[in-house]
């Protein structure tokens, strides 16, 4: 069984991620008392700071970015941290690092960097001692650009860890609703027996978002749509949708199912592929500049995407899974759409029957939709009037007493304690960026560039073109 780790380091400790997710995450564990009382947090950066300062930016961080009935006693856990300044590229700050960690002690580490620094940081962990047995590492995306990089990355922190001991994150496996789907799937034995090519038509994941660049300028312009949401977080909802039931809720299991979806893709085609970039427009009643405005300067990199993809095993034969994802778009949301197969035959004359369909919202609302066909209360001469009536769960509702986490919480607690599972395995990251990479290789073939879309609007008419000529039209 994996110890606990007694010391976590969070390297990049007065960034932006630490701000607001971070240390907001580890004092909401702190208050619910999840965490080992020994345990101790020690933040490293660049910046000159005395513990003393460090634990005042925390406190301006949770202050900020979690609710007041959530903190506790913060003062416990402004207790627990300390801070070590630490230029990564050189040498001589680990020493004084690993003497602040301490002899004998399970270590937690996170990487909240550049990826063009882990390298010499892991190099450097490693001359300090500080990445034996008794040590783990959690890397924060992007990891790479492409396969090629990504390869490089995963080469360079293997020199030291090995795969049990590295853990890789999407943060969208931290959500609720995201691991809610495998227990929907694998808990209820309603679910399952229809869960295949013979009963679902399509399967529908949207990840929209309203904002623009904000303070991403450079890393977004440089990754694109493609880069940024469909090759992890978007893949990763796919191959949970998709995936064979795993032989336990265990670590190993889940990932080599996982994996088996991914290596399944087909190669999308020409015309199963949309790319779009924002002009200018309204979204949630303000003007907003088109990208390019934005940027300051001209780009043709795409903040639109909606692709069809197809699995080609025995389950998935023939069922269309539609993505899309884009920035400026009307709504903020987050859901999976499971669209069932019509009835085989309809005893009802004249009813419209409408083919159940299965919605798991992800953000910002926590719930599960299922639309059911039912009779209109009423007396009638002849036959029935029926209509689609939804059966709703709101997460809020159905666990009264629970409050909403940050998906970093699970994550970090997984972290500390040792458990891979909602962590991604490095052939499923290569797995990924391998069907990415042969997107990006077709557009650059077919010499396809961003269509142009308004801002408030939910992308080019040519992604609705791209569902409705198979007669599909996108939940909205």
């Amino acid at each position: 069984m994996t110890q606990k780790a007694k010391t976590l380091l969070l390297f990049g400790a007065t960034g932006d991620l630490s701000k607001r997710m971070l240390l907001p995450s580890l004092c909401a564990l702190d208050a619910d008392d999840l965490l080992e009382p020994e345990l101790k947090i020690i933040g490293t950066a660049r910046s000159e700071l005395s513990d003393g300062e460090f634990r005042n930016f925390a406190r301006d961080a949770v202050e900020k970015f979690l609710p007041a009935h959530r903190r506790g006693g913060m003062a416990d856990f402004l207790n627990r941290l300390s801070y070590q300044s630490l230029d990564v590229t050189t040498p001589e700050g680990y020493r004084e690092l690993a003497a602040r960690v301490g002899e004998d002690r399970e270590i937690a580490i996170f990487l909240s960097t550049a990826p063009s620094l882990f390298e010499p940081t892991i190099r450097g962990l490693g001359a300090a001692g500080l990445a034996g047995a008794r040590s783990r590492i959690s890397l924060e995306k992007p990891l790479g650009t492409d396969l090629a990089s990504s390869r490089s990355i995963n080469d360079a922190v293997a020199a030291a860890f090995p795969e049990s001991r590295i853990f890789r994150i999407d943060h969208y496996l931290g959500k609720e609703t995201v691991q809610n789907l495998i227990a929907l799937r694998f808990a209820n034995i309603l679910f399952e027996p229809l869960w295949n090519a013979q009963h679902i038509e399509h399967v529908q994941i949207t990840v929209a978002e309203t904002v623009g660049l904000e303070d991403r300028v450079d890393f977004y312009d440089d990754a694109g749509a493609l880069r940024d949401m469909v090759q992890n977080h978007m893949l990763q909802l796919l191959s949970l949708v998709a995936m064979e039931p795993p032989s336990s809720f265990d670590a190993g299991a889940v990932r080599d199912e996982k994996v088996k979806v991914l290596r399944a893709l087909r190669q999308v085609r020409a015309d199963e592929s949309v790319t779009g970039q924002y002009s200018g427009g309204g979204v949630d009643g303000e003007i907003v500049p088109g990208y390019d405005e934005e940027l300051g300067r001209d780009s043709d990199t795409e903040t639109f995407v909606a692709l069809k993809a197809h699995i080609d095993n025995w389950r998935w034969q023939g069922v269309p899974f539609y993505l899309r994802t884009g920035k400026r778009l009307p709504e903020r949301v987050t859901e999976i759409v499971v669209q069932f197969r019509c009835v085989p035959h309809s005893i009802f004359p004249g009813a419209r029957l409408r083919q159940n369909r299965l919605v798991i919202g992800i953000q910002p609302q926590e719930n599960i939709t299922l639309s059911l066909m039912a009779k209109v209360p009423g007396i009638e001469h002849e036959g029935m009037t029926l209509r689609e009536v939804p059966l709703d769960i709101r997460m809020p509702d159905a666990f009264t007493g629970k409050h909403k986490r940050i998906a970093y919480e699970r994550l970090l607690l997984d972290l500390i304690g040792g458990d891979q599972t909602l962590f991604v395995r490095r052939d499923e990251v290569e797995a990924q960026w391998q069907w990415i990479d042969a997107v990006r290789e077709s557009w650059a073939s077919e010499g396809k560039t961003p269509r142009t879309y308004s801002a408030g609007s939910w992308g080019p008419s040519t992604a609705i073109a791209l569902t409705e000529r198979d007669g599909v039209t996108w939940h909205e």
